[in-house]
């Protein structure tokens, strides 16, 4: 495993993240989500990745539980905050209200006494900013906090808000982006926003939620058991993944399966690897339901891609890039 700084900080994360958004808590039982952090640990992944919101808090319970034993200072435990976590009117969103009281429970079911990343989930038009980072900052000197990130917020959000963290005193550190071979829309306003304000990107879905992995075929039926199937129909995964689950799609993903297998890696590995190529990001964020899966995902730290190869990538998939940076949030 390699490690990275995170942005222009002193923080140091691995760079490949274990995530468990879906995962832990609802797809996977109990039992396998710990073997997979355990995994994850023993390849030298000290970088944690959840949410209030996943699993409805669960998959924060779960996390907490798999690393209670774990020496605290070797890991970076990172969380976030907005989405609805209860039916209450406040149970959402970055009020002040709702921050503090969502960090107090992320910090019960995570088992510690300070979280490492804490992120502001989606921007919130309800709330002032200056109301929300007041209350980041409050928890930075109370040292329930180290650092303060965001996750899906466009450019315009990003400078406004490292503008009020430089005037508090926030140390305002990473954007968490969705990223990869076929949704690349933070490349043109959000990484040079980013740049410019010392933001470190820790990127998630470098599979494309699956499509990448090679699983779905042309001209198949979804494989049983994916999520593809699972979730058909459903209004947020086809936002996601119902642009890619068409033939002429699916079939030049095949085309990079050879590609991958030239330069000795797997499909997986080869999506993970191109999202590393790129300095601005500080680490790649992946979901395991297996333990192997863990193990081979890791194979992409440390893998350099040549110019060449990065050329044939585009080239195979340049129709279904998605580069909009209007479709950030």
């Amino acid at each position: 495993m390699e490690y990275r700084k995170l942005g222009n900080s002193g923080l140091t994360v691995s760079e490949i993240s274990l995530g468990n958004w879906i995962t832990h808590g609802a797809q996977v039982e109990d039992g396998i989500a710990e073997a997979c952090v355990r995994t994850a640990l023993e390849t030298g992944i000290t970088t944690f990745d959840t949410a209030d919101v996943y699993s409805n808090t669960k998959a924060e319970t779960v996390l907490g539980q798999a690393l209670k034993d774990i020496r605290r200072e070797s890991i970076e435990l990172c969380t976030k905050v907005c989405h609805p976590t209860g039916t209450g009117h406040n149970d959402r969103g970055l009020s002040r209200k709702h921050i503090m009281e969502a960090c107090n429970g992320s910090l019960r079911r995570l088992q510690t006494d300070y979280i490492d990343v804490y992120y502001a989930h989606r921007y919130d038009y309800n709330t002032p900013l200056e109301e929300t980072f007041l209350a980041f900052s409050d928890l930075v000197r109370q040292g329930k906090v180290h650092y303060i990130g965001v996750s899906e917020w466009n450019a315009d959000q990003i400078a406004r808000g490292a503008a009020l963290a430089r005037e508090l005193h926030v140390p305002f550190i990473a954007s968490q982006p969705q990223y990869s071979m076929l949704w690349r829309v933070i490349e043109q306003e959000v990484v040079p926003a980013s740049d410019q304000t010392g933001l470190g990107q820790i990127t998630w879905s470098p599979l494309a939620q699956g499509i990448l992995s090679g699983k779905y075929a042309p001209n198949a039926a979804l494989p049983t058991g994916s999520r593809a199937a699972a979730e058909a129909g459903a209004p947020f995964f086809n936002k996601l993944v119902g642009q890619w689950l068409r033939e002429e799609v699916l079939t030049a993903v095949q085309q990079l399966v050879p590609l991958a297998k030239e330069i000795g890696l797997t499909l997986p590995q080869l999506a993970v690897a191109w999202v590393l190529q790129h300095t601005y990001v500080s680490s790649v964020i992946i979901g395991a339901s297996r333990p192997e899966q863990v193990l081979e995902n890791v194979k992409a730290s440390g893998v350099k891609l040549d110019s060449a190869i990065m050329t044939r990538i585009d080239e195979i998939l340049n129709p279904w890039i998605e580069r909009d940076p209007a479709k950030t949030g």
